[in-house]
């Protein structure tokens, strides 16, 4: 790609990706994160700069300078702040590639900031967690700006790209509604399977769950779903946030969502590093869960 590129934001998904360019690297990557602001995360924020073969920035303005193209990779409640921050430093007629997971209209929002400032905005949901897929992650892409967003995105070696009909917010939309089913059944998951191992009796529901759902480990699904939400929680707890903002604006209700929205911040508040198995999992969120109400 020629021009320069700008990470907003270089956490879990702007390290995935920047580690996986190949010869789709761009000829200048720059990358700015409010992590190198703090005196205690600045140099492992450095590092992974380093790491990642792109330039620090020790301003967003610092990194926008020049792009053609900056890829938003905040967390979810930050997402309309960066625009609004960043706006005025884009370059006339660049791409903001806002892929954080946030409510239409939190989208919306952003766009007015960007295009009102000659910026073009482009909504785009990623489906997929960005490991180990990376580069591969599927991407949905709308708005009035989605068909250049898309080839920027290909350019930079994204292989599973699509352009959604619809006005912005599309792809958000599909993004969000689908969170409410796959982030509540980890929610779901955790709890049965807590409650199934304080009652003593995880071995007979897991085998109960399995014969319900031919095909589906229960053991392994409820690991994996747990694993997440220890190390993901407090992340995804702020993206149901604005998946309840979504529910609330179409007029459905969030019953579900705002359960899930509890326990996923309630288990990734617990601060820990999950075991290895899925009874180790289960055994320290129930250990430190008595040590903070104790």
């Amino acid at each position: 790609m020629s021009g320069a590129v700008a990470f907003i934001g270089f956490g879990e998904a702007a390290m995935a990706f920047a580690g996986a360019w190949g010869e789709a690297r761009p000829s200048v990557a720059r990358a700015y994160d409010r992590k190198t602001d703090s005196g205690a995360t600045r140099a492992a924020k450095l590092e992974d700069y380093r790491a990642h073969a792109v330039e620090a920035a020790s301003s967003a303005a610092e990194a926008l300078a020049g792009a053609s193209v900056a890829l938003s990779l905040v967390t979810a409640d930050q997402a309309l702040p960066a625009a609004r921050a960043c706006a005025a430093h884009l370059a006339p007629g660049a791409l903001w590639l806002d892929m954080n997971s946030v409510a239409p209209d939190t989208k919306r929002a952003a766009s007015q900031a960007i295009e009102a400032a000659g910026g073009r905005y482009v909504d785009v949901a990623v489906m997929s967690p960005v490991h180990p897929a990376r580069l591969a992650a599927p991407l949905l892409v709308s708005g009035p700006h989605a068909r250049d967003g898309a080839a920027a995105l290909e350019a930079l070696g994204f292989s599973d790209v699509r352009v959604v009909a619809g006005a912005l917010g599309a792809a958000s939309s599909i993004k969000m509604i689908r969170s409410v089913m796959v982030k509540g059944l980890e929610a779901l998951t955790t709890e049965c399977l807590i409650a199934a191992e304080v009652a003593g009796v995880t071995d007979e529901v897991v085998a109960s769950l399995n014969a319900s759902w031919p095909g589906v480990d229960w053991a392994r699904k409820g690991d994996y779903n747990l694993d997440r939400m220890i190390v993901h929680g407090l992340r995804r707890a702020a993206e149901m946030e604005e998946v309840a903002k979504t529910l609330d604006a179409l007029g459905v209700g969030a019953v579900m969502t705002r359960g899930t929205i509890e326990m996923q911040r309630a288990t990734g508040a617990l601060g820990l590093t999950p075991p290895a198995t899925l009874a180790g999992k289960i055994q320290a969120v129930l250990g430190r869960a008595e040590e903070t109400v104790t």
